[in-house]
């Protein structure tokens, strides 16, 4: 049992779940995140509360954003801007097949360590951008570096809203990217149409991982479709799966009318081992 808060670098950007400590944030305030270089300004999106999980693996709030720290914050999100437009500029000028997708900055120590730009970016194969580089540190005065980003890593930066209506899932919560195959959306029935199983990065959705492990054991009990089963109505033939209400639809040789029930109750073992048990 322990405090949590949630803080965001970006308005409608990832969340970061912290240890509030001996503060307590307020929506809207402006707090002081640890990160690897160096506390950054982020607004508390989610006030300090208790909750049941255990907080001890969570970092801990560095403390509330002062007038120097805005400040600074501020300095960092202009030098970013230009840095996206210098980039943009020059890699038009040379022509060179890339998408900028993010820019961080980090301000020097101030005892001769030089501000660092990295410019992220995507493209179709690799790119010889060593000229890009040096005009670009001449152009922003000071140190550049350029990091290709995958086509998941790019829609994890950039964000945005996948077919469900929802923020993306690996811009939220997904913190590894796990193996998404066709197969998974085989298993679950789905129509094999890229327009509709892929995501904002055109790659397989990776929420079809989900509710896969739901459908192999469904499928691993239940009768598979064109089987004779025998149900509570009567005998009849399995026409259709319903995972999500755990049931076969099943046509019955009577009058031919469809009625659905529950797996349990048309399963061949379940019913072997009824008939077997039962006095």
């Amino acid at each position: 049992m322990g405090m949590l808060c949630a803080v965001s670098f970006n308005r409608y950007g990832r969340l970061y779940y912290l240890d509030p400590g001996e503060l307590r944030p307020q929506v809207g305030d402006r707090v002081l995140v640890p990160t690897d270089d160096g506390p950054e300004v982020a607004e508390c999106v989610w006030a300090a509360q208790w909750v049941s999980e255990d907080t001890d693996g969570f970092p801990k709030l560095a403390g509330l954003a002062q007038e120097d720290d805005l400040r600074r914050d501020e300095l960092l999100r202009r030098r970013k801007a230009e840095a996206k437009v210098a980039a943009k500029r020059l890699i038009r000028e040379h022509a060179l097949p890339m998408k900028v997708v993010a820019v961080d900055h980090v301000l020097g120590d101030g005892d001769g360590g030089a501000d660092l730009t990295t410019v992220y970016f995507t493209a179709p194969h690799r790119v010889d951008f060593r000229s890009l580089v040096r005009d670009l540190g001449a152009t922003l005065r000071c140190r550049v570096e350029l990091r290709q980003l995958s086509a998941r890593d790019s829609a994890r930066v950039q964000g945005g809203i996948g077919s469900c209506g929802r923020d993306l899932c690996c811009a939220t919560f997904l913190n590894d990217f796990e193996p998404v195959t066709i197969r998974m959306a085989k298993d679950q029935d789905l129509p094999l149409n890229p327009l509709r199983i892929s995501g904002a990065c055109g790659r397989l959705m990776c929420c079809l991982k989900y509710e896969h492990p739901l459908y192999q054991r469904f499928q691993e009990s239940a009768p598979p479709i064109g089987s004779r089963v025998s149900t509570p109505e009567g005998d009849g033939k399995v026409v259709g799966h319903s995972v999500p209400r755990d049931a076969v639809t099943v046509r019955l040789d009577a009058d031919g009318s469809r009625c659905s029930c529950s797996r349990a109750s048309v399963c061949a073992p379940r019913q072997a081992h009824d008939q077997h048990y039962q006095p």
